[in-house]
């Protein structure tokens, strides 16, 4: 689907029953569900999904390899299928009127009228200070074993570490490779059973903080240390602290809170039922910006979900007018 075909710059309504804050893979199958049950559903797509840099999205049936892109194109095109709208563009801001319905401002100057809201902006992976580490990210700089392990098996790889969850990372990455080196970097030193594990596991330990890294044929080649070393490396594995868009939902109240893995903060998402539902009336929330630790196949999983809850919600509030409008008919 070309640029300006997903512009769609004439919109057909000013007024929907959900719009969909983020094109990505939460977005679309929340947009799919509901338009699936006949919904007018508008999303709003900025265009800077995540996994832009990988090369492919894996760990996701029927889609194993299949690029970020073309993935998120397929599902653009299912969603207008059933008569959904996307364009591409940000939500500025959303605020509640007397009414109950939420006023959404788009980038462009224009406004648009929803019932319900569906946030799934995303997150911002906040990478380390070190040169040349961002322009590498999602190509030999990764975050996830589950999701590039298998690419960069049997090869030497390097886990940076940032904090305390970086020595279970390098144990994990053993999975896929021999050759793992941990570079404690600004990490803590591990303590002595830790240091026992990775021994056990043929992990090496390299003291000392990272440089720079080493780029050779427009590939990563190694790490540069501060003392001048230079350790070979073909992969650079880095936890980056992950924290969620929070524009839209700070503009309705919403605060993100601090997530956590294993006692440790990683970032930050706002709280949600299981469905996805915020404190704000009418507002929901899937993918990172709810749970920083979903993969695609997750973030589909949770978008169907939202988009279900909401459904169901809308139906229950209709049912309710329903019951009103027939009390209040006269009999006889």
């Amino acid at each position: 689907m070309r640029l300006e075909e997903e512009r769609a710059a004439d919109r057909t309504r000013s007024r929907y029953d959900v719009v969909v804050v983020g094109g990505g893979a939460a977005g679309l199958s929340g947009a799919l569900a509901l338009v699936r049950a006949r919904r007018s559903v508008l999303v709003v797509d900025a265009g800077e999904p995540r996994n832009a840099p990988a090369a492919g999205i894996h760990a996701l049936l029927g889609n194993e390899g299949r690029p970020p892109a073309e993935f998120l194109a397929a599902g653009r095109a299912e969603v207008a299928g059933y008569g959904g709208e996307v364009v591409r563009g940000t939500v500025v801001s959303a605020e509640r009127r007397d009414g109950g319905d939420l006023r959404v401002l788009l980038d462009d100057g224009t406004a648009v009228l929803a019932d319900r809201l569906l946030v799934t902006a995303g997150l911002v992976d906040e990478l380390p200070e070190v040169p040349g580490l961002a322009e590498r990210w999602g190509r030999e700089v990764l975050h996830c074993p589950y999701c590039h392990g298998w690419e960069v098996r049997d090869q030497p790889v390097g886990v940076l570490s940032t904090g305390p969850l970086s020595a279970h990372a390098a144990l994990l990455w053993r999975q896929w490779s021999p050759d793992v080196t941990l570079f404690l970097h600004t990490g803590p030193e591990p303590d002595d059973e830790r240091y026992e594990e990775l021994a056990a596991r043929g992990v090496a330990v390299v003291d000392g903080r990272i440089a720079a890294v080493e780029v050779t044929d427009d590939r990563l080649s190694g790490v540069r240390l501060a003392d001048g070393r230079v350790i070979p490396v073909s992969a650079l594995a880095v936890a980056s602290r992950l924290t969620a868009r929070s524009g839209v939902l700070a503009g309705l109240g919403l605060e993100p809170v601090e997530q956590e893995v294993g006692g440790h903060v990683v970032g930050t998402s706002f709280a949600a039922d299981p469905t996805g539902a915020t404190a704000v009336p009418g507002v929901w929330v899937a993918g990172n910006v709810a749970n920083v630790l979903d993969q695609v196949s997750s973030a589909v999983a949770a978008g169907v979900r939202a988009g279900a809850a909401i459904n169901a919600d809308l139906v229950a509030e209709e049912t309710r007018r329903a019951v009103a409008i027939r009390r209040a008919a006269p009999t006889g």
